[in-house]
């Protein structure tokens, strides 16, 4: 089984380890993948629901935020 805590850096420093275990993963009814968020702890964990015992990304609101504008903005889109 997967270690259920996660921790990233970023540039000013590195986020908590957070305990994932019990997190409440929410999947989007809409496109394609199998991309699954949870919310946890003031964070934004997001994972590959095929692969749940892989790693999580983890986000901070504000990156949160802009990854949802980009991806809004089509700044992700391969076509």
């Amino acid at each position: 089984m997967a270690d259920s805590t996660t921790e990233q850096t970023l540039a000013g420093g590195k986020k908590p380890q957070l305990d994932l275990s019990a997190a409440h993963w929410q999947s989007s009814s809409q496109g394609t993948g199998d991309v699954q968020i949870a919310f946890v702890e003031g964070y934004i964990a997001m994972r590959d629901g095929r692969s749940p015992e892989g790693p999580a990304l983890i986000f901070t609101p504000a990156e949160w935020r802009a990854f949802v504008l980009g991806a809004r903005d089509g700044e992700f889109d391969l076509t």
